[in-house]
């Protein structure tokens, strides 16, 4: 069993997510503990009021909301009276005993899940502590319940997972599933497991799963905004549908809120940057010369996807690494030169393509610019393009400011002005 719990400040917001999906007829209403009707018998005034009248006892507290869900493994196979005590065991282990809450069962997806929702303030107006609360009384919790209820536990869930493949998502197809539900589901895995320090690295992982993250072209309300659009993508990479703003969902996955997993990323992918770099130089030593697509497919057997970035033209200046394995997501200019574009691309080019002719090329790729604002990269004897950022260091030297330690000569110096008494 695996236990996700969103605390928030809203909830209508929560109620109505379980709701619409009951009127959709992809969920249903299950278990209303301490309500004094029944379930069948709650109109949905009921089941709001219930909770919002505790609220209204402490007005200082702000993140006021549980909304957890519940989710079993494919051989859990549950019936609703399992389910309602499963539920309220849960929530007496975590110390929410005696409160009010909504349990709903969702159909809308591969795996049998539940959703609660309840309240942090007690009937005397104060408050239950959520502080770190999935760590210090979750996790005891749901240890407990998969042994008292015979369940697959979350840890050999999570091998067998790996075991089958890197990733337990499957690519959105759009059409074949309602379009919100599943953005969401992929976003939760991905934004909670992988490691990464950009929205460019994320939506190197998202974009395996036909999604992506679109901040907003410039000079868009959007981007003025600081928003975030989540998009479906088709094979070919085009967006399709209609995008969904990310304050749309319950567990908000807005630009701002990522921006503390961008620096939790760069810490917690360090450690992995040894095992990926070896899984690289393995393949390298052992690839087809001259054949990206070979190499992109060897490391995709190692459980390591290969990002290419590219200019509208087809011209590769980039590459993304995202380990499976770890969940780390690296550029290749982060792992280190050896691992950039251009070297790969070397070591990769047949024997031979002359050295000395690839760093020709170099001082003129400022003079082929294409009009998305990358360089036009120009290839040589037919093999892979030079990559954009080799260029970088020399058309910075163009523009860098002289030094104000520099001599000036004297023709270019200002005459001084003498002050008027």
């Amino acid at each position: 069993m695996v236990a996700v719990i969103h605390s928030g400040s809203s909830l209508r917001e929560a109620l109505n997510y379980n709701e619409n999906k009951v009127k959709r007829g992809v969920a249903a209403c299950i278990d209303a503990g301490y309500y004094v009707k029944d379930v069948e018998d709650l109109s949905y005034r009921d089941k709001f009021s219930r909770l919002q009248k505790l609220m209204d006892l402490n007005s200082r507290t702000k993140v006021n909301t549980l909304h957890i869900s519940l989710n079993f493994a494919a051989e859990d196979k549950l019936d609703k009276a399992s389910l309602r005590q499963i539920a309220g065991t849960y929530l007496d282990k975590i110390g929410f005993a005696s409160q009010p809450y909504l349990l709903y069962e969702h159909h809308d997806a591969g795996h049998q899940h539940v959703h609660i929702l309840t309240t942090n303030i007690r009937p005397d107006g104060t408050a239950i502590n959520l502080h770190n609360i999935g760590k210090t009384r979750s996790e005891d919790a749901r240890k407990d319940i998969e042994s008292e209820f015979s369940l697959v536990r979350a840890e050999d869930l999570k091998r067998k997972i790996f075991e089958l493949k890197p990733v337990g998502l499957s690519p959105l197809q759009y059409g074949r599933a309602e379009t919100k539900q599943a953005i969401a589901s992929v976003l939760q895995s991905v934004i909670r497991d992988y490691h990464y320090t950009s929205l460019a690295e994320l939506n190197a992982v998202l974009a395996q799963y036909n999604v992506y993250a679109d901040p907003g072209g410039e000079g868009s309300r959007v981007k003025r905004g600081s928003g975030l659009l989540f998009r479906v993508l088709n094979e070919q990479g085009s967006s399709i549908g209609v995008p969904i703003k990310a304050s749309d969902f319950h567990f908000k996955p807005t630009l701002k809120s990522l921006q503390g997993r961008f620096l939790a990323g760069k810490i917690a992918r360090e450690k992995y940057a040894v095992r990926l770099k070896n899984t690289i130089d393995k393949v390298v030593s052992s690839a087809t010369l001259g054949d990206l697509t070979a190499f992109q497919r060897t490391l995709k057997s190692e459980g390591v996807a290969l990002v290419l970035r590219a200019s509208k033209t087809g011209l590769i200046y980039g590459l993304t690494y995202v380990d499976h394995r770890t969940k780390a997501v690296f550029n290749g200019s982060d792992l280190g030169k050896a691992y950039s574009a251009k070297a790969i691309q070397e070591a990769l080019a047949p024997p031979d393509v002359d050295t000395k002719q690839k760093a020709q090329y170099q001082s003129i790729a400022a003079d082929n610019s294409t009009s998305d604002g990358q360089f036009k990269l120009p290839t040589f004897g037919g093999g892979a393009p030079v990559a954009k950022h080799e260029t970088d260091e020399f058309l910075a030297s163009l523009f860098r400011p002289e030094s104000g330690e520099q001599s000036v000569p004297w023709q270019l110096r200002k005459p001084s002005r003498r002050r008027g008494r």
